[in-house]
């Protein structure tokens, strides 16, 4: 209870700070950072960088947890700062922080260690516009119905918390959406991948969660966020790739789990693949069927040299005959 109430702490002060203050106002015009802005930025990303660290790499809880509670005031100040939305924040590195091709928003995700089977996360998201729009997003997987939350439409007040690591932009008949791919610690013996598709009601706020995946056959599946949960032990890749246009994720079969906890998820050497095709994405079980006629035996190394077998012995020799006189 106590690391549940400092974790509501925590999103408490990040959005009184957005709606209690006032948000500084920026220019109309879109202008570089001046030197004045970008001398500010620097230095706030200076502790900001210190601060992310100790997030992260602190081997003490409370220091983890005070370092995430310094950590947002001073973020949300640097994000006042005019024109601060084309400033990178490149020292942030466990921070996580993509934007869409568009550039109309970009979204700061991170994660807080609590200990060896709870994990928090935290983001923002900060909309391209001339005056500081920011939607803190506050982590409620832990009060969300178990096993998964896939079938929810949820908001940036009750956001299904991941490290967001890849955005995808596309169209939908809804309109512009955004696929998201994100890592969940989850717990000790088993962690999580999510694709969640983020879009904007017409109040311009984010929504969480859409029905756009399909079955090869067009059918509409009921999910509207995909989760897959796993062995700790296992390495699961779930990602865009480039070469083949489509998301490529490990097929995971159930197992015993190492721990003595039944059945657990692993991958199985084959692939999945979400495929956007017709303003939607298809759900495409074992993607690379490849099959053979014939097992693929290896071709003897000597094999039409003379005849020769495998061994590299050629057909035995007929002796001839001599006749006698």
């Amino acid at each position: 209870m106590r690391v549940k109430a400092l974790y509501f702490v925590l999103i408490g002060c990040l959005s009184a700070l957005l709606i209690a203050q006032p948000l500084a106002a920026q220019s109309k015009n879109k202008s570089p950072i001046s030197e004045a802005q970008l001398a500010q930025l620097k230095g706030m990303e200076d502790t900001l960088a210190i601060l992310a660290f100790a997030i992260v790499n602190d081997s003490l809880e409370q220091a983890r947890f005070a370092a995430c509670r310094v950590f947002i005031p001073t973020l949300v100040r640097a994000l006042k700062t005019e024109n601060s939305f084309h400033y990178p924040f490149e020292r942030l590195k466990s921070i996580s922080i993509i934007a869409p091709p568009d550039s109309s928003f970009r979204i700061f995700t991170w994660q807080l260690f609590v200990h060896d089977s709870s994990y928090r996360y935290y983001g923002a998201i900060q909309m391209n516009k001339p005056k500081l729009e920011l939607f803190p997003l506050m982590d409620h997987s832990m009060d969300m119905e178990y096993p998964m939350p896939v079938e929810d439409t949820l908001h940036h007040d009750n956001w299904y918390g991941a490290l967001y690591y890849t955005i995808r932009q596309f169209e939908s008949n809804a309109g512009r959406q955004y696929l998201l791919i994100g890592f969940d610690g989850f717990g000790f013996f088993d962690k999580r991948k999510v694709i969640d598709v983020l879009s904007f009601d017409k109040a311009k706020k984010p929504v969480f969660g859409a029905n756009v995946f399909y079955t090869p056959e067009g059918a509409l599946r009921k999910e509207k966020r995909l989760i897959w949960e796993y062995s700790a032990e296992a390495k699961v890749r779930i990602n865009w790739d480039e070469q083949y246009q489509m998301v490529l994720m490990d097929h995971l079969i159930p197992m015993g789990s190492p721990y003595n906890r039944g059945i657990t998820n692993v991958p199985d050497g084959s692939y999945d693949a979400l495929k956007y095709e017709k303003k939607r994405w298809t759900y495409i079980e074992k993607v690379f069927n490849d099959s053979m006629e014939k097992p693929p035996f290896p071709e003897p190394i000597l094999q039409g040299r003379g005849g020769a077998d495998i061994m590299g012995k050629g057909p035995k020799a007929k002796k001839q005959k001599t006749k006698s006189n």
